[in-house]
């Protein structure tokens, strides 16, 4: 049986965060650790990084942002909705495009089929002039004096922005690449031809249960180790997943029950873990790394799982009215040496060369000692310098004393 704290460890060597890289990075690796997390979620969040080069950086530490959006362009990764808009690695693409019909409860696809009901003239028609002209841009149209304004999420755009995202929704378009991180739209099949590891051909004639498989089998590979209620949620799949649906993987040996200490039901681990999993169970998993994680990083976007796993309830505030918020606008979850212990809320003045910590909160019970003044000013600084804002001002701490820490280990240098 596996202690927590095994488990932990499991996930965060299944996720890439249990230690950090011992090289320079390299542009594969910007690849690899899509792959590894099958999924990397896009936000246009960008009071800090946006997020999903906050999530590389967790496990990648200083690397150009360029590589993850030439990985896309050069069919390396493409850009579909699973968890939410995510990129995936280019030969899972097909796999996710075979689930399109099984997600019609889904947000975005319930707005697409609505656009496609109401203007399927113009949606053809733009088509037609993608066809013709080639990739486009949402900003490469005029919004028209009298068009939609004041109203939340798609209906707020032009028509055309609403057209080209409900035909990507709809799988019609693709993301050819990313301009200034706008999202630049071709003809599907131009994008598939394009890949750079061709769709796996295996997703073109599976049913939607294979597919299904496919995904709970995914995700048990990306999470390290999950309990059965925490599996759908990774790609947003309804029903939820039951022990019965479990079974199956089990008697073809991909996927194992391991027991976990205070656990009610089974975890589960996959296969290509079995290594990990027997250094788990001998405490040879150990935790080094301090890394700020993006709210929508892989290992916290399940607030449910970060509960059980970490002891930590966390809230992404900046959906949350300014009056109402504990912690702040976007506050991102402090990893050290196997714990989340505590948040931070930061904003990168990136004119000014500043980071500013607005607020940083250690968790109950956490002391501000020296090993991880050290490890967290250290993670701060190099964050704030890979954001080109390489002075950090910290304006709250709680407890105060980790503040005047963190404040003059920064004088020091």
């Amino acid at each position: 049986m596996l202690t927590v704290g095994q488990a932990r460890a499991l996930q965060l060597a299944a996720q890439g965060l249990l230690q950090p890289l011992r090289r320079r990075p390299r542009r594969d690796d910007v690849v690899a650790a899509v792959e590894r997390m099958r999924l990397l979620q896009i936000d246009t969040i960008n009071v800090v990084a946006r997020s999903p080069y906050l999530v590389l950086h967790a496990r990648l530490g200083d690397y150009p942002t360029t590589w993850l959006d030439e990985a896309l362009a050069a069919g390396k990764l493409a850009e579909c909705w699973a968890h939410e808009a995510c990129l995936v690695g280019a030969a899972d693409i097909g796999w996710h495009r075979a689930w399109r019909a099984q997600r019609l409860q889904h947000w975005a696809q319930r707005h697409a089929l609505r656009v496609q009901h109401e203007h399927r003239a113009e949606m053809d028609a733009l088509l037609d002039h993608i066809r013709t002209n080639g990739p486009v841009r949402a900003a490469d149209f005029a919004r028209a004096p009298d068009s939609i304004a004041g109203k939340p999420g798609w209906w707020e755009w032009k028509p055309e922005k609403r057209w080209l995202e409900a035909c990507f929704a709809l799988g019609e378009l693709m993301v050819a690449r990313r301009e200034r991180f706008q999202r630049v739209y071709d003809l599907a099949e131009r994008v598939l031809a394009r890949l750079d590891t061709p769709p796996d051909a295996a997703a073109e004639t599976a049913s939607p249960a294979r597919v299904r498989q496919r995904f709970i089998a995914d995700t048990v590979r990306a999470l390290g180790i999950t309990t059965a209620a925490w599996i759908a949620d990774y790609h947003r799949l309804k029903p939820a997943v039951s022990e019965r649906e479990l079974a199956p993987l089990l008697e073809s040996g991909e996927l194992v029950a391991q027991p976990v200490q205070g656990w009610k039901t089974p975890g589960y681990v996959h296969r290509d873990h079995a290594e990990a999993l027997d250094k788990a169970r001998q405490g040879r998993l150990r935790a080094t790394h301090t890394a700020l994680l993006s709210p929508f990083d892989p290992l916290v976007w399940d607030r449910a799982r970060a509960s059980a796993m970490f002891d930590f309830d966390y809230t992404l505030e900046c959906y949350v009215p300014a009056a109402k918020r504990r912690y702040g606008y976007f506050v991102l979850p402090i990893l050290h040496r196997g714990q989340l212990i505590g948040r931070l809320d930061a904003k990168a003045h990136r004119a000014d060369g500043v980071f500013e910590i607005k607020a940083l909160f250690l968790q109950p019970g956490i002391a501000p000692e020296p090993r991880l003044i050290q490890a967290l000013a250290a993670t701060i600084g190099d964050t704030a310098r890979w954001h080109g804002t390489p002075r950090v001002r910290l304006e709250r701490c709680a407890p105060a004393a980790a503040g005047a820490a963190l404040r003059a280990r920064w004088r020091a240098g």
